[in-house]
């Protein structure tokens, strides 16, 4: 099987739409990464930064109404901070229209698509009050402006993220010998572990215990200020050398810049290389891909310094990325932004959807079918393979959602025969045809053509 422009659609972007041509050509695909952000122009997410005034306030709010609870304003003090609680977690709420309607509209999906992998791969969960709706802010931060870039520039803003410190307990990591290590926490491997075993070198990778050990005292240091962000604290990092995977970094006066070099080096290991081509060519290609298209991936990766649009193009221009199409089973919201897509969802019906419809019509649903709206269980994320998502409950939380939520977003839906030749085109088969030929009702067609096999699969 060859390049086509519906699998194009379905594999590498967000499935098929009524109104939005699919590229034809693989030139047309990459195309979609070069020049300006199309969707992140037409419905706008601040980045993280833009949160840290309202961190503080929300803080500073927090810690008057305590400290005066007792006394004659406190009832004042209290309703000042509720307030500022309610029109901050407002704010924080109100990226689920955008960052749907972006998938919904986008002519560059596979920009989306690619916004979504990296998140993943650099999973962060937000761990106290303020932080545990603002992933959306770091990925438009720290994750989006990078994805066609080099690997190393992504890298680097992740690990200065306050998100990313956070998620992995680096605020706790003290350097056993630090002039500030008198009275608190040890150091914390956390971070370190992670950013070996998940985020470069991978499973299995050409590191051992002690160099884990060894960059958890180098990442001494790095630290967060919500109000500010990132900030260096010299005072707590490990004085002295650390040797990494065979290099010295440091030994001067602490510094950010030991950990930016260490970065640089990890980001063109050849495990890195090997552990990034194959981690992508998983997520869009087959829990088991072809191992020569993994081979020239990465060979692509390190002759390019790491350039990741100069990888996606080797997977794309390669045969498998198109003859294994159908063996990756689309994750939940996958699934259902496709069907959003496909359905064209306005995005003022979303605006216009409260905290209570969003759960009802999205966020539960989700759910149910195995995957929490930016809450993977662990640093590693979603899992991958097929079997995690072909589940007797996840399947009848899928079909459920497929028989409802059209009729929730629309009170007339189109011809089901249409429709199914729109949602899947060449990938249609004779059963589903038949089944939106033969239902009853609209409603009861559409909700056939969505819970099929074939539009689960890409």
């Amino acid at each position: 099987m060859a390049f086509t422009p519906e699998i194009a659609a379905i594999r590498f972007g967000e499935g098929l739409s009524p109104s939005i041509a699919p590229a034809k050509s693989v030139a047309e695909v990459m195309a979609q990464l070069r020049g300006d952000d199309l969707a992140a122009a037409a419905f706008p997410i601040p980045p993280l930064s833009d949160l840290y005034g309202d961190f503080a306030k929300v803080n500073a709010l927090k810690k008057a109404a305590r400290r005066g609870r007792k006394g004659p304003d406190a009832d004042d003090l209290s309703r000042s901070y509720k307030q500022a609680r309610r029109g901050f977690n407002s704010r924080l709420q109100g990226v689920f229209a955008p960052l749907v309607s972006r998938s919904i509209t986008s002519p560059q999906p596979f920009r989306e698509r690619l916004t979504r992998f990296w998140a993943d791969h650099f999973t962060v969960v937000g761990k106290t009050n303020l932080t545990r709706s603002a992933v959306p802010f770091y990925i438009e931060e720290s994750i989006r402006p990078h994805i066609a870039g080099r690997f190393v520039d992504m890298l680097k803003a992740v690990m200065v993220s306050p998100m990313m410190l956070e998620y992995l307990d680096q605020n706790t990591s003290v350097g056993p010998n630090s002039r500030g290590a008198r009275g608190r926490r040890g150091l914390n491997e956390n971070l370190a572990r992670e950013l070996l075993e998940l985020h470069t070198l991978g499973v299995g990778g050409a590191y051992n215990q002690t160099d884990v050990r060894q960059l958890a005292e180098l990442l001494t240091g790095m630290s967060t200020d919500l109000s500010k962000g990132f900030v260096f604290r010299a005072k707590i990092a490990e004085p002295g050398a650390e040797n990494v995977l065979g290099q010295a970094y440091g030994g001067g006066a602490p510094a950010v810049e030991d950990v930016m070099a260490f970065l640089d080096d990890v980001a063109r290991h050849p495990d890195t290389a090997r552990h990034i081509a194959r981690k992508i060519a998983v997520h869009f290609t087959s829990d088991t891909p072809d191992a020569g298209m993994v081979a020239d991936m990465t060979q692509r990766f390190r002759e390019t310094d790491g350039d990741l649009s100069a990888v996606y193009q080797v997977m794309l221009d390669h045969p498998f990325a198109w003859s294994s199409f159908g063996e990756k089973i689309k994750q939940p919201v996958d699934f259902m932004l496709s069907a959003m897509r496909v359905l064209e969802v306005p995005a003022v019906s979303l605006r216009k959807m409260n905290r209570t419809k969003r759960a009802a019509y999205v966020l539960t649903p989700m759910t149910a079918m195995g995957q929490h709206w930016f809450r993977p269980a662990g640093p590693d994320g979603w899992p991958e393979e097929a079997a995690a998502w072909v589940t007797p409950q996840g399947l009848a939380a899928r079909i459920q959602w497929a028989m409802s939520a059209p009729s929730a977003f629309y009170r007339s839906l189109p011809d089901p025969r249409d429709f199914a030749e729109v949602a899947l085109g060449g990938a249609l088969d004779k059963k589903v045809e038949f089944a939106a030929r033969a239902a009853e009702t609209r409603r009861e067609g559409v909700g056939l053509v969505l819970a099929s096999p074939a539009f689960q699969r890409r």
